[in-house]
């Protein structure tokens, strides 16, 4: 749940109702303004906004501020030209639609970049890195996105497998072990189904990934780490998923890549190893065709001194 959401649901008095209103309103201004300036114009004592801070989960007024701050910049910030849930109309020509998802798709990716956090994904490829054994958990269209990333990874040598089979899920989480680690993907981070793996991992202190939309949601609250979705796109009145799909593959792809950079000569030596030897496929074009000169350069340029 956004942070002005749960403004909107909490239980206030009077004049702390009076108060966030009065925040909301106000938006990014806010950022200008005093806590005394605040109480006056709201007709409060400045200890309203401490109480305020305090029935919303933060320590103060400053905590919330911040917060706040970081989320209407993130709403106010991409997407201006463009509909996440509705990004073309019946009207428009086949080259119209083409040129609209391209723009969707790339603020997408702009939108999504902007909400990766470094420690989050330090802390994401150093659990992938240490685990045995890595498992995907989604549902839907995120299972077969996870499929993708699966199998880049298992060409590094890297052992994932998505959980695939309709209420299995449970007995996948039960059968982890200590040095495996999981990740959870879930755009409302209200799923039932990825709630339940996410309680029996944390039973089991297995560590695991939560791949979700911004905000107060519970998958967020149980992960060890998060990396946070782009989160525009209504529940079900919208064309299809197109931000959410693009997303989570931005994320999985960047993660198998952070996971790659870390031996990126051993691992891209493997990767011509194996397709020499195995991918017999003819092109008729140069852009497509290896070039030979390209791996002895490659190789010498890692060679150990």
């Amino acid at each position: 749940m956004l942070i002005s959401e749960k403004m909107k649901q909490t239980d206030f008095s009077a004049a702390e109702s009076a108060l966030v209103a009065y925040i909301l309103d106000k938006g990014i201004a806010i950022d200008e303004l005093t806590i005394k300036e605040i109480a006056q114009a709201t007709f409060v004592h400045p200890s309203t906004l401490i109480r305020v801070s305090k029935k919303l989960g933060f320590a103060g007024w400053v905590e919330l501020k911040t917060a706040l701050l970081e989320e209407q910049t993130y709403l106010q910030t991409y997407f201006d030209t463009v509909d996440a849930n509705l990004p073309f109309d019946s009207m428009d020509g086949v080259m119209t639609i083409a040129n609209k998802i391209a723009t969707l798709e790339r603020t997408t990716l702009d939108d999504t970049l902007s909400l990766l956090n470094h420690d989050n994904l330090q802390a994401a490829k150093q659990l992938v890195l240490k685990a045995n054994q890595i498992k995907v958990f989604g549902s839907n269209a995120n299972t077969l996105i996870s499929q993708d990333f699966a199998l880049k990874m298992r060409r590094i040598g890297k052992n994932v497998t998505p959980c695939q089979t309709l209420y299995e899920t449970a007995y996948e989480a039960y059968n982890c072990q200590a040095n495996d680690c999981c990740i959870l993907i879930s755009y409302t981070g209200e799923n039932e189904m990825i709630l339940q793996t996410a309680e029996i991992l944390k039973q089991g202190n297995i560590p695991f990934i939560g791949l979700t939309s911004i905000g107060d949601n519970t998958l967020a609250k149980l992960s060890n780490t998060t990396l946070r979705l782009t989160t525009r796109e209504r529940l079900y009145s919208k064309i299809g998923n197109f931000t959410i799909n693009t997303s989570i593959s931005y994320l999985l792809d960047v993660l198998y890549s952070c996971i790659f950079a870390e031996e990126y000569s051993h691992n891209l030596n493997h990767l011509i190893a194996i397709g020499e030897t195995v991918d017999t496929r003819k092109t008729s074009s140069e852009i497509m065709e290896e070039s030979p000169e390209f791996r002895l350069q490659f190789s010498e340029s890692f060679r150990p001194n």
